[in-house]
């Protein structure tokens, strides 16, 4: 199936883009050869450098939870034709202080080259993708932004077309009102649906990282209470829970370290890539009523906790806002306050937490259909014996 669509890209001469965290070697040479061309994964500078020479363009990823500019903006001297800038996934509070322009001034700041910079950013996924974007020639349409200096990249207009459509951080662009399209079959769940069985005394657990997508596999004495595996706060084990949102089916629970929450629960509708509803929390009453906030308002991210509860409606498919993103910025930081003062220590819990979900990211990752393995491909226990 893979094959064929790479065959359908090649019939219209569209560019493949890749998806290969940790892919080295043999495996990565062949990835290439069936004509990958681009990797916006990689996290280490041996990995970006070993794909770079096979003849792949690395995109620099720097988004709101995954953070890869630091390992691999050393590659730029050599290889800044083959690469460019991205953010995958920012989240609006995030995309209010800047986007691509924050990581041209970085690297400018470490005494790299502006222009090889500038390419990194403007030109290279211009003409990588065929973009129909000018590029400031003779003829071209008049697409670019106007900054205060080579330095800062702070953005004072963008123009697009010829058109001014932005200026000091205000659109120009009218405003468009929006006619949500969503599907969501909420269930309401009772703290009951989410108790898990103890069938052995030691359990898989994810393993989050801050500032990563990955995941590590823990495998750890499970804390039982009258025959139910439970979570432990002491020792940040929370519990973890998907719920498919498409249809009526019983929710899937695991157990997961790193989010920090001391109390409460937060909850989301945005879960690659099925975009289910995924929770943590701390007890199953905050679960059951974080993901219920998120069911009723038919998509958004919550947080429940001592202090109150909150909900940010995403109406649009459950992903996106349909107010201003000024707004949804400010409404976005006071739930993640609020979900850190509960004690995540994580930069972006809610971003994190979008991608426990995506199962092709290594190691460890929960679908609605039960904890998935990334590197053997496959569904496993939650319980070892």
């Amino acid at each position: 199936e893979v094959y064929e669509k790479i065959a359908v890209a090649r019939q219209l001469s569209r560019p493949v883009d890749g998806h290969a965290p940790g892919l080295r070697g043999e495996q990565a040479r062949q990835y290439i050869a069936a004509g990958i061309s681009t990797d916006h994964e990689c996290t280490t500078q041996a990995e970006a450098e070993e794909k770079l020479e096979l003849g792949m363009k690395i995109i620099v990823r720097e988004g709101s939870a995954a953070k890869n500019f630091a390992a691999l903006i050393g590659l730029l001297p050599q290889y800044w034709p083959q690469m460019m800038f991205g953010s995958d996934d920012k989240h609006p509070d995030d995309l209010v202080e800047g986007h691509l322009n924050q990581l041209v001034a970085r690297a400018v700041a470490l005494g790299y080259d502006v222009f090889k910079v500038l390419q990194m950013a403007c030109v290279n996924p211009v003409q990588h993708y065929g973009l129909p974007v000018g590029q400031l020639r003779v003829g071209d349409p008049a697409d670019f932004i106007v900054v205060d200096n080579l330095r800062a990249f702070n953005v004072l207009q963008t123009y697009i077309d010829g058109q001014l459509v932005a200026e000091r951080g205000q659109t120009r662009l009218p405003s468009v009102p929006v006619a949500p399209v969503n599907q969501f079959a909420a269930r309401t769940l009772i703290p009951a649906d989410l108790q898990v069985r103890a069938t052995a005394l030691r359990l898989r657990a994810i393993e989050a990282l801050d500032g990563e997508l990955l995941t590590r596999e823990l495998i750890l004495p499970a804390r039982i209470e009258q025959g139910l595996a439970v979570a432990d706060v002491a020792r940040d084990l929370l519990k973890i829970v998907v719920v498919n949102r498409y249809a009526d089916r019983p929710p899937a629970v695991a157990f997961i370290r790193n989010f920090g929450l001391r109390a409460g629960a937060i909850a989301s509708s945005v879960a690659h890539d099925s975009h289910n509803v995924i929770a943590v929390g701390a007890t199953d009453e905050a679960l059951c009523q974080a993901i219920h906030l998120v069911m009723a308002a038919q998509g958004g991210v919550s947080v429940c906790g001592p202090a109150g509860s909150q909900v940010l409606p995403l109406p649009v498919a459950g992903l996106m806002a349909a107010q201003d993103g000024y707004q949804v910025a400010q409404a976005y930081s006071a739930i993640d306050r609020q979900a850190k003062a509960l004690g995540s220590s994580l930069r972006s819990p809610y971003m994190t937490l979008s991608f426990m979900a995506l199962l092709v990211i290594p190691a460890l990752k929960l679908s609605d259909l039960g904890l998935f393995d990334g590197q053997k491909f496959e569904f496993v226990d939650l319980f070892v014996d």
